[in-house]
């Protein structure tokens, strides 16, 4: 297929001095905090390129586990596992933001290379200190206000126009800790699902597009991805594609923002910088990721470089890769289906395997559950539209049926 180039943005920026990365060569080792399918698709590059991978997560045989060369079973909170993992890596890196600041401090303070470091972890983990900091260095956000009473609640459900979304501050992800607010009858059954939690409201957006952008901070300068167009469902992404199929000034505007917020974070990391973009194409920043996300999985066979990779060049001092694209592309998640629960078999691979350009991601998760992510499809095509039409089409005959045991062993 035709290679298809697309500006790419490679700029030194001054970085802070929380952050000291050594070149590590193979085989060094390196520290993953979470074990989930983030953590799993870096362990499999990690080891692709001549590295070493221990995982820290409190669920035995998790995802990143059984790719890994070792996983300590302990959790988040646990120092001492913590402290242990550090004492065995040459550095380490993390895959979801629910992570305590304090204990990754002190690892930080007894010598431990984090990236990105915990201070941009702080910035990030509450949505109002992030939406506080992206304001103070002139970033455009939804109107947005804490909320610590029923009272402060009504009153900013008149503020944003009578109809605003409320997040939990901390620990909310895939529409989990989110709640649209449309109607006043709805303001004390909101408070009360939220009760004894940090929370804030935030105005609702018009938009016409989620989009999302990957940007690599390294040792070189930064590197910024091709631009992904989003679909949600309940909070959850569905499918995205790339081109996102903006206008280049809005492409121009994106990446501009996203260059701001990488120089005032002034880290190392890989971030993906979530925007809405409404009927006129102004953007807002909705929320920025501090790690590898769901909506960048395409650039695993759709660019030179995927951004687990790039990660991993990142934090081992190595030079940036190309973000290049390679073809345009769609991918769709492979969530659990209706509201069963178990162990699983999935069924309408072959459909999948007969068809060029179509690749299937698993994540080695044991059981199924209601949208749950259990892996994902990438399909490349001629346009964006092309192979987003193609990977609908055969999502169509993939089904994930919940186990029966007794049929299982009539079966066998």
């Amino acid at each position: 297929m035709e290679v298809h180039q697309l500006p790419e943005s490679k700029q030194v920026i001054q970085i802070g001095k929380q952050n000291r990365i050594k070149r590590l060569h193979p085989p060094g080792k390196i520290g993953i905090i979470g074990g989930g399918q983030l953590g799993r698709m870096l362990a499999v590059e990690a080891k692709r390129m001549g590295y070493s991978v221990i995982v820290l997560d409190p669920k035995p045989n998790s995802p990143a586990g059984q790719v890994a060369d070792h996983q300590i079973v302990a959790a988040y909170s646990d120092g001492d596992a913590l402290h242990s993992l550090s004492q065995k890596v040459d550095v380490m890196t993390y895959e979801f933001e629910h992570i305590d600041l304090e204990a990754l401090a002190q690892l930080e303070a007894d010598g431990a290379c984090l990236i990105p470091s915990a201070k941009s972890l702080g910035l990030i983990q509450d949505k109002v200190v992030q939406k506080r900091f992206l304001k103070t260095h002139g970033i455009q956000v939804p109107p947005f206000q804490r909320i610590e009473s029923l009272e402060e609640l009504k009153a900013a459900f008149v503020g944003f126009g009578c109809r605003m979304v409320l997040k939990t501050c901390r620990d909310g992800y895939d529409g989990k800790g989110t709640q649209l607010v449309k109607s006043q009858d709805q303001l004390e059954a909101a408070w009360m699902v939220f009760e004894g939690e940090e929370i804030m409201a935030e105005a609702y957006v018009d938009y016409i597009k989620e989009v999302s952008i990957l940007a690599a901070s390294g040792a070189d300068g930064v590197v910024l991805y091709p631009i992904s167009e989003n679909v949600h469902r309940d909070g959850i992404l569905i499918h995205s594609s790339v081109p996102a199929g903006l206008p280049e000034k809005t492409e121009s505007e994106i990446r501009r923002v996203t260059m701001k917020i990488i120089e005032a974070i002034g880290d190392y990391g890989i971030f993906c910088v979530e925007y809405f973009v409404d009927e006129n194409f102004n953007i807002l920043v909705n929320e920025i990721a501090p790690r590898p996300h769901n909506s960048g999985h395409y650039s695993i066979e759709a660019c030179v470089t995927s951004q687990f990779e790039q990660l991993l060049r990142v934090i081992t001092g190595m030079p940036l890769g190309s973000s290049a694209l390679l073809a345009p592309c769609a991918m769709w998640n492979l969530l659990g289906e209706g509201e069963g629960t178990g162990e699983y078999k999935l069924r309408g691979t072959e459909r999948l395997m007969e068809e060029d350009a179509c690749y299937l991601h698993l994540y080695g998760k044991k059981e199924t559950g209601p949208l749950r992510k259990l892996g994902h499809v990438t399909v490349l095509g001629e346009s964006a539209e092309a192979a987003r039409f193609k990977a609908e089409t055969l999502m169509k005959s993939i089904s994930i049926e919940v186990l029966d045991e007794e049929l299982e062993r009539v079966r066998a």
